[in-house]
C-alpha cells in the first residue's frame, strides 16, 4: 500500500524529463534537497571504493557489491510487496542496470587501480554536462542557453581543478573512466525518466534485481579467482559502495531527478568532485591544493545558475 501511494505520488511531480514550470516550489525544493542528499553519497563513491580494494580484486568488489544491494533491494521489494514493472519498462531498467549497476561501477573500479580518488573525480566533472546532454537527445526538450553555458563553465572549472590536482597529465586509467562516463550517462538519463512512472527506489531495486543472476556469477568466479584480505576498511568499503552508493544514493537521486528534471538534477553532481577530493584528503591521506577554496566557490555560482535557469 505504501509504495501504491509513493508510486502514485511521483506520478504526479513531472509529466516530462525535466520538471515543467507548473511544479509546485515545495516540490521544486525537495527535489532538490533528495538530489543534492544523492550526490553527497555518490560523493564517497571513490574512497569507499579504493578502501574496498584493500579487501577484494576488482571483479570481486564490484560483483559483490551488486549482490549486497541487490538483496537490500529485494528485501524492500519483498516487504512491500510491489508489484512486477510493466512490459514496457524493461528496457529502460536494462540501461539503468548495465550504465549504473554494472559499467559504472566496474569500469570505475578498473580505473582506481592505477588512479587515485581525487584524480578518478575527473569523470565526475564531466558527468554533469554528459548527463544534460543524454537528456536533450533522449527527450527532445531544449534548455536555455543561460543553462548551458553555466553547466559549461561549471564542467570548466571542475576539470581545470582535478586535473591541476592530479600533476595535469591523463592516466592509465583514463580509458576506463571516460567509457564509464558515457555508460553512467546514460543510466542516470533512463532511470530519471523512469522514475517518473514509479518510485526512485523501485528503479534502482528493479535494475539490480535484473542483473542479480549475472552478479551472482560474477562473484562467485571472481572470489575463486582474486584473493580476499578481509579488514575493517575493506568491509566498510563494500558497505557502503553497496548499500549506500548503489541502492541508497541512486534512490534519492532518481527521486530528485523526477521532481526537478534530469538535466537540473545532473548540474547538482558538479559538486561532486570537490567533495570527492575533500573526502580523498580525510580518509585517505590525499592532499588538496589551496586552489579548491576558489574552484568551490566557482561550482556554487555554476550550480545556482542552473537551477535558476530553464531547463
Amino acid at each position: 500500500m505504501t509504495a501504491q501511494n509513493s508510486a502514485t505520488h511521483t506520478t504526479s511531480i513531472a509529466v516530462d524529463a525535466s520538471a515543467p514550470a507548473s511544479t509546485p516550489a515545495s516540490e521544486a525544493r525537495r527535489g532538490t534537497l533528495l538530489a543534492a542528499l544523492g550526490v553527497v553519497a555518490f560523493s564517497l563513491t571513490f574512497p569507499s571504493t579504493v578502501w574496498g580494494l584493500e579487501s577484494f580484486g576488482p571483479w570481486s568488489l564490484v560483483a559483490v557489491r551488486s549482490v549486497l544491494a541487490a538483496l537490500i533491494a529485494g528485501g524492500f521489494l519483498l516487504a512491500l510487496r510491489v508489484r512486477v514493472p510493466e512490459r514496457r519498462h524493461w528496457g529502460s531498467l536494462v540501461v539503468v542496470g548495465a550504465g549504473v549497476v554494472v559499467g559504472f561501477p566496474l569500469l570505475t573500479t578498473l580505473a582506481l587501480e592505477t588512479s587515485t580518488a581525487s584524480h578518478a573525480a575527473v569523470v565526475v566533472g564531466l558527468l554533469p554536462l554528459t548527463t544534460a546532454v543524454f537528456a536533450a537527445l533522449r527527450t527532445g526538450r531544449r534548455p536555455s542557453r543561460a543553462f548551458w553555458l553555466a553547466a559549461l563553465a561549471g564542467a570548466a572549472v571542475v576539470i581545470v581543478f582535478t586535473v591541476s590536482q592530479s600533476g595535469g597529465s591523463l592516466q592509465s586509467g583514463d580509458l576506463y573512466l571516460f567509457g564509464a562516463l558515457l555508460v553512467c550517462a546514460a543510466g542516470y538519463t533512463e532511470g530519471g525518466r523512469l522514475a517518473r512512472s514509479m518510485p526512485g527506489w523501485q528503479v534502482i531495486g528493479w535494475a539490480l534485481i535484473l542483473c542479480l543472476p549475472l552478479s551472482l556469477a560474477g562473484s562467485a568466479a571472481a572470489l575463486s579467482l582474486e584473493p580476499v584480505r578481509l579488514t575493517a576498511q575493506g568491509v566498510a568499503g563494500l558497505v557502503w559502495v553497496a548499500g549506500v552508493s548503489t541502492f541508497f544514493g541512486l534512490y534519492v537521486w532518481y527521486r530528485g531527478m523526477a521532481a526537478i528534471g534530469i538535466a537540473r538534477a545532473s548540474q547538482l553532481q558538479l559538486a561532486q568532485p570537490l567533495l570527492t577530493l575533500l573526502w580523498s584528503v580525510a580518509l585517505l591521506g590525499e592532499e588538496l591544493s589551496p586552489a579548491a577554496p576558489i574552484a568551490a566557490a566557482g561550482v556554487l555560482v555554476c550550480i545556482a545558475v542552473t537551477q535558476r535557469a530553464r531547463s
